[in-house]
């Protein structure tokens, strides 16, 4: 599943702000999902028999000699119901966590496959809502081991479900498996970005351990294992065609934003003055006044023109002439 887990580096960094509102929310509805789709009880037994039939009929009985062994000793079967109640809920969000601070390239491709086989495993607890091995009558040879050994944790007879809250659990959601799903998602997150041998390993050795769990302790089927690893399959294959609709829409979403915001501001006039005008004989301080708009060169030009051509030419060689006081009037002005 390397497209779900390594996408190209966008450039863009996820930020925690926007990232932990998501999964809560995707988290949440998932669980309010889960709490409301209980089906019909008598369906669940009845889908829990056929799958049980299934097995024997492929000689698939992994099931009765895992939970006689975790029923019969102790120090197996109390650390694995601990196992079972505390990391599908703990190692989880670890790896999420890890891979947003240390592989952010590829950490947007593993959240939508995780969101993806979420939502997928919902729809198979809808469609097939089916009775787990430690809820079936005791006559199929099954014990429920954290019944069994509750003294010892705070669970009760509702599975991982604290002490007098089995009824906020869906306890007939088993088809698929999302604690086998789930640990599959992080035991390839760490083979595919883990760099440490061990953290490898661990990639490896955990989705099997919780395989083993999920049987012994009579909470799952094998065939319920099997499911989680295919959503978990299909999830994947449904990464890239999310992302990139998720891409579109932001894209659009974005332009029509932008477009509302537009047509929302006002149009400003392209005129410097934006319509501010000055009244007759108005200046801006500071202002040179020009020869021509002087009043003291208007006085002289008008004083000129009384003389007449006549006055100009027949004055003495003392007199000024018309030109002349022409002359003066800029100096006069300045």
């Amino acid at each position: 599943m390397p497209h779900a887990t390594a996408l190209p580096a966008t450039g863009h960094r996820p930020r925690w702000w926007t990232e932990l509102p998501l999964i809560a929310v995707v988290y949440g509805l998932y669980s309010m999902g889960r709490l409301l789709v209980r089906g019909d009880v008598s369906m669940a037994v009845d889908n829990g028999l056929a799958i049980l039939r299934f097995e024997q009929a492929l000689y698939l009985n992994a099931e009765h000699p895992l939970n006689r062994l975790f029923t019969s000793t102790p120090s197996i079967g109390i650390p694995a119901d601990f196992a079972y109640a505390s990391l599908h809920y703990l190692v989880t969000p670890a790896i999420l966590i890890w891979m947003f601070r240390r592989r952010s390239a590829a950490y947007r491709a593993a959240r939508v496959w995780l969101m993806n086989s979420t939502l997928l495993g919902l729809i198979g607890f809808t469609l097939v809502p089916t009775c787990p091995p430690r809820l079936l009558d005791a006559s199929h040879g099954f014990v429920d081991t954290m019944a069994q050994y509750s003294a010892y944790g705070w669970w009760g007879a509702g599975a991982s479900a604290p002490r007098g809250l089995s009824g906020m659990t869906n306890q007939y959601a088993a088809m698929p498996s999302l604690h086998v799903g789930w640990s599959l998602w992080c035991g390839i997150l760490l083979w595919r970005h883990a760099r440490h041998p061990l953290l490898r390993a661990a990639g490896i050795a955990y989705p099997l351990l919780t395989t083993v769990i999920v049987m012994g302790t009579a909470n799952h089927y094998f065939l319920d294992a099997v499911a989680g690893a295919a959503v978990m399959g299909l999830g994947a294959l449904l990464t890239r065609p999310v992302i990139r609709l998720a891409d579109r829409v932001k894209g659009r979403l974005g332009t029509a934003f932008a477009t509302v915001r537009t047509a929302s501001e006002p149009v400003k006039s392209p005129i410097v003055s934006a319509g501010c005008k000055t009244s007759a004989g108005e200046r801006i301080p500071g202002q040179r006044t020009s020869s021509a708009d002087s009043p003291d060169a208007a006085a002289d030009g008008a004083a000129a023109d009384g003389a007449g051509p006549g006055r100009a030419t027949g004055a003495g060689p003392g007199a000024t002439t018309g030109a002349s006081a022409d002359d003066d009037a800029p100096a006069a002005a300045r």
